[in-house]
């Protein structure tokens, strides 16, 4: 299903998925489109709502997939925000939804054997109506061969230098349970990043209900949906794996000539499975066993 227009989307009861887990896709540019499709499909997600300039075009193979296509400028301000915010005021409350950009991908534990909608059902039992995301920077090892960052066999992380620290409200005052984390290449590159952006902390997986919004800086309107876990034992947490951080990097002018690999001491190979993570301390299993 194509619309040409976040308003027409709007106008259409028909096209919003009733059953959850849904991924809502935002599409910056034509790197990795359709593998980040496929990955979500393969994840377990019911629907995908994908944002994307209208000069981009699909696979043929798409168009097969349970998806729904807005055309939309993900580049403009607030694009995100706007993008999610209206997804999540046309689906029925208690929708799971995800949302990320091309060439993200999630883990999350077990999903070699486990689905997404698998998860969330434990997750939902465990009464947690959000799940916190980290972002973990993928790259390329060779940015001659790669002159965009972008390479699935060649992709490398940062297998340390990872790091949170507690969140503030507008008074100082510690937030119960939330962090603020940092690392990967926007830490070691954080001289071309802005303040705002070098967090890599996201609530990529949520519940939706009545009011609930998204706002800047990948959080909620609602305190307990930014909480990395529960007050009586830890909950899973989920990786969301990507190469943005690192095209920005490397194909911004301003940092461009002065990045000449992204590697470093700390690079890893990355294995396209979760059990490294896992083994990184990247994300959580909770009680899931």
């Amino acid at each position: 299903m194509h619309f040409d227009s976040l308003s027409t989307f709007r106008r259409s009861s028909s096209a919003v998925p009733q059953k959850g887990p849904v991924a809502i896709v935002l599409v910056e540019d034509d790197v990795e489109i359709a593998t980040t499709l496929r990955h979500n499909q393969q994840a377990g997600f019911l629907h995908q709502i994908v944002f994307m300039p209208r000069a981009f075009n699909l696979p043929v193979d798409m168009e097969a997939l349970p998806l729904t296509r807005i055309d939309y400028d993900v580049s403009a301000d607030g694009a995100t925000e706007v993008a999610v915010n209206t997804v999540i005021a046309a689906v029925p409350d208690g929708t799971w939804l995800y949302y990320c950009y091309n060439a993200e991908f999630l883990f999350f534990p077990f999903c070699e054997t486990r689905t997404v909608g698998e998860m969330l059902s434990f997750h939902a039992h465990e009464r947690r109506d959000a799940m916190l995301t980290c972002v973990i920077d993928l790259y390329s090892d060779d940015l001659w061969q790669c002159p965009n960052a972008v390479s699935l066999d060649r992709a490398h992380l940062d297998g340390a230098g990872y790091y949170a620290l507690g969140r503030k409200d507008a008074d100082g005052n510690a937030k119960e349970n939330q962090l603020d984390f940092f690392g990967g290449l926007r830490w070691r590159y954080e001289e071309h990043v802005p303040d705002d952006r070098r967090k890599i902390d996201r609530i990529g997986l949520f519940r939706t209900s009545r009011g609930l919004t998204l706002l800047e800086g990948h959080t909620f309107n609602r305190e307990d949906y930014n909480t990395y876990s529960c007050k009586w034992h830890h909950n899973i947490t989920a990786t969301i794996c990507s190469f943005r951080a690192a095209k920005a990097l490397k194909l911004n002018p301003g940092s461009s000539l002065a990045i000449k690999t992204f590697k470093w001491h700390n690079s890893a190979r990355f294995e396209w499975h979760s059990q490294q993570l896992l083994d990184l301390g990247l994300m959580e299993p909770g009680q899931w066993f």
